[in-house]
């Protein structure tokens, strides 16, 4: 991955997005920003305890950096919800400003200088981008979204949506509670029986590996996705990490048309 400095906001990209034309994208770690105590950094988090005039600021500062006209944030509730941003038609309120913000865990839009953010802690956030439909979708998937295939059915509706084309899209999955950290020790319970192949005999469980088959199934070729390898738990000191710290912040992974 390429490692950025922009504002003294410190993000990373994936080389094959970013080589994608008309596609801005960033993963942030906690480095920068003004928050304090366990939120230390640039948690962008405005309901986990932190002073909401930080986690706003440090919105402002990834905006900034990704050089946005606007700034979608959902309420994420870690379902399947897709929101479409599409131009020329209704969106929930206006674009970025919408209060309260819409409820989902996935948004796609093809409209330009509208960046689309998530806020995770050990979730996945995906980026899928499609240069030649002009379209792009960011995706937040914890184990629940996983099980809801939240990846794969946002794929479906930039298809039936925006025209996308499978083969057109690449895709990337940011830092993230990794298949060395991911204890589920009541996954019988939580996860149906045929995701159970993606767990070791501790219980452990690789949900890069769920998500790439689950952007494979709907038709995004395996060479155009991307896992950035990166374990949330693993580096406290470049991201968040509930599994690690308990109460903590959030970093922001961002995409959008340029």
């Amino acid at each position: 991955m390429i490692l950025k400095n922009k504002h003294g906001a410190i993000y990373f990209q994936f080389p094959h997005l970013a080589n994608s034309p008309g596609v801005g994208h960033g993963i942030f770690t906690r480095k920068g920003g003004v928050g304090q105590g366990p939120f230390t950094g640039l948690n962008v988090g405005v309901q986990v305890g932190d002073d909401e005039k930080n986690a706003v600021a440090n919105r402002r500062l990834v905006e900034s950096v990704m050089e946005a006209k606007s700034g979608v944030w959902l309420t994420q509730t870690h379902g399947d919800g897709v929101i479409v941003l599409k131009g020329g038609e209704q969106t929930p309120g206006p674009v970025g400003l919408a209060s309260p913000p819409p409820e989902g865990d996935a948004v796609i839009t093809d409209i330009p200088g509208v960046f689309l953010f998530m806020q995770t802690a050990d979730c996945q956030a995906i980026l899928i981008a499609d240069p030649v439909a002009r379209a792009v979708a960011n995706v937040h998937s914890g184990w629940r979204g996983s099980v809801a295939n939240v990846a794969g059915k946002t794929v479906e509706k930039m298809k039936r949506r925006f025209d996308s084309r499978p083969e057109n899209m690449f895709a990337g999955i940011g830092p993230s509670l990794g298949p060395c950290c991911a204890e589920f020790s009541n996954f019988k319970e939580e996860f149906p029986e045929n995701l159970f192949k993606y767990s070791d005999s501790r219980a452990y469980f690789d949900f890069w590996a769920m998500t790439r088959d689950q952007l494979r199934d709907a038709g995004i070729p395996d060479a155009n996705i991307r896992a950035s390898g990166i374990c949330s738990k693993c580096n406290p000191d470049l991201f968040f990490s509930y599994r690690k710290e308990k109460v903590t912040g959030r970093f922001a992974s961002a995409i959008g048309l340029i």
